[in-house]
C-alpha cells in the first residue's frame, strides 16, 4: 500500500462536515487530513477534533501550507472555479466538489491548469456515477435482454419548500447546479457521451429563492437514444427513478428496487408481416402469444463512496480515473447550455 495522501479540506458546511469528514475518518490507511479551512471556526475546532489536522480560516494560508498535496475543495458552488484555480497556480492537485465549474470557459480554463506535464492535475467528485442503480441499470442495458433501447427517463423529483443557500442564483444555487450534474452526467452516459440536440425548461416551483427547482432536459443521444431527465422540488408525487424501453422489453427502478420485464430470449418470435386487409372481429393484432419473464434487483444501499478510493488510486498509484476532466467539463457545457434562452422570470 502506499502512503497516504496528505490532503487539505477547504469548507466545512453541509458536505464538508458530513461526507468529506466521513468517508476521509473511514480510510485513515488512503488520506491524512493535515489541514482544515472555514470561516466559521467551531467547524475548524470539530475537524481538529477529529484528524488532529491544523486549521485556517483563509484558504490562501491552507494552500501556502507547505504539507498539503491535495486541496479538497468543498466550498460553495460559485466558488469552486476560484478557488481550484488558486490551488492550482500554487502547484497543488484539486479534488473539486460539483459542480465542477458555473461555465464551461471556467472548466476548460481549469483543464489546462491541471493537465500539464509534471503540473497539478484537477479531479471532479463526481460520485453518483458509482449509483448502484446507475450501474446494474447499464450492466442490464448492455447484455442486451432489452433488445435495442431507444428512450430512457432518469427522474429525481419531490416537494420541497427550500430556503437555504442552494435556491439562491449568488451563490450557485439552483437544482442546474446542485442534482444538476449528478444526473446529467447520467444521462451524458446513457447517450454515448454526448448528444445531437437537447430540449431544456427551467422553472421555480416551490422554493423560495430566486433559482430554479425544476428542471426538463431531453436529449437525442449520439447512439439515438431519446434521454428524458427530470429534476424536480416541486413535484408532490415522485415518478420512477428509471424507466428504461427496449425493443424486447422494459425496466422500471425507483431507489430501492429495479424489476424489468423482456421477451424470453429461449423462445423465437413468430414470422409475421404487416396485412393490408381490413381486419374483420373487432381484432386490431394478432394471434401470436408472447412468452414473458421478469426479473428484480433489491438495491443494496449508498456505494458512491468509493470514489474517494478511485481518486486514491488515481493520484498516488496513477491508474485511471472514471470521470474523466473532458467529462466532467462536457458536464458543464451541457447546464451552461441548458440555462441559455430558457432562463425563467420571477
Amino acid at each position: 500500500m502506499s502512503e497516504p495522501i496528505k490532503i487539505g479540506v477547504v469548507g466545512l458546511g453541509r458536505i464538508g462536515m458530513s461526507v468529506h469528514l466521513n468517508c476521509l475518518k473511514a480510510r485513515p490507511d488512503k488520506y491524512q487530513v493535515v489541514a482544515a479551512c472555514d470561516l466559521i471556526p467551531e467547524r475548524c475546532e470539530k475537524y481538529a477534533s477529529v484528524f488532529g489536522c491544523r486549521t485556517y480560516t483563509d484558504i490562501a494560508d491552507l494552500i501556502a501550507d507547505p504539507e498539503v498535496e491535495v486541496v479538497d475543495i468543498a466550498t460553495r458552488s460559485c466558488d469552486h472555479y476560484a478557488h481550484s484555480k488558486m490551488a492550482l497556480l500554487a502547484g497543488k492537485s484539486v479534488l473539486v466538489e460539483k459542480p465542477f465549474c458555473r461555465t464551461y470557459e471556467e472548466a476548460c480554463e481549469l483543464n489546462r491548469l491541471g493537465s500539464q506535464p509534471s503540473g497539478p492535475r484537477i479531479f471532479v467528485r463526481h460520485n453518483r456515477r458509482f449509483e448502484e442503480g446507475f450501474i446494474k441499470v447499464n450492466e442490464i442495458i448492455d447484455s442486451g435482454i432489452l433488445g435495442e433501447v431507444y428512450e430512457i427517463r432518469l427522474t429525481r423529483n419531490g416537494y420541497q419548500r427550500r430556503n437555504d443557500w442552494q435556491t439562491i442564483k449568488e451563490f450557485g444555487g439552483g437544482q442546474l447546479l446542485n442534482w444538476g450534474p449528478h444526473i446529467v452526467d447520467h444521462a451524458l452516459q446513457f447517450c454515448g457521451g454526448k448528444y445531437e440536440s437537447m430540449f431544456a425548461d427551467i422553472k421555480r416551483v416551490a422554493a423560495v429563492g430566486d433559482a430554479e427547482d425544476h428542471i426538463k432536459l431531453v436529449f437525442k443521444g449520439v447512439n439515438h437514444r431519446v434521454v428524458d431527465m427530470e429534476i424536480s422540488g416541486g413535484v408532490a408525487l415522485s415518478t420512477p427513478e428509471y424507466l428504461i424501453y427496449g425493443t424486447r422489453g422494459s425496466l422500471i427502478g425507483d431507489g430501492r428496487t429495479l424489476k424489468w420485464k423482456y421477451l424470453d430470449p429461449d423462445v423465437p418470435l413468430a414470422k409475421i408481416e404487416a396485412d393490408p386487409s381490413t381486419p374483420g372481429g373487432g381484432s386490431f393484432g394478432n394471434d401470436e402469444v408472447l412468452t414473458w419473464k421478469e426479473d428484480s434487483y433489491t438495491l443494496g444501499g449508498d456505494k458512491t463512496d468509493v470514489v474517494w478510493d478511485y481518486f486514491y488510486d488515481a493520484y498516488r498509484n496513477h491508474k485511471p480515473y472514471p470521470i474523466t476532466a473532458d467529462q466532467a467539463a462536457e458536464v458543464v457545457r451541457v447546464l451552461e447550455n441548458a440555462k441559455i434562452g430558457t432562463e425563467f422570470a420571477d
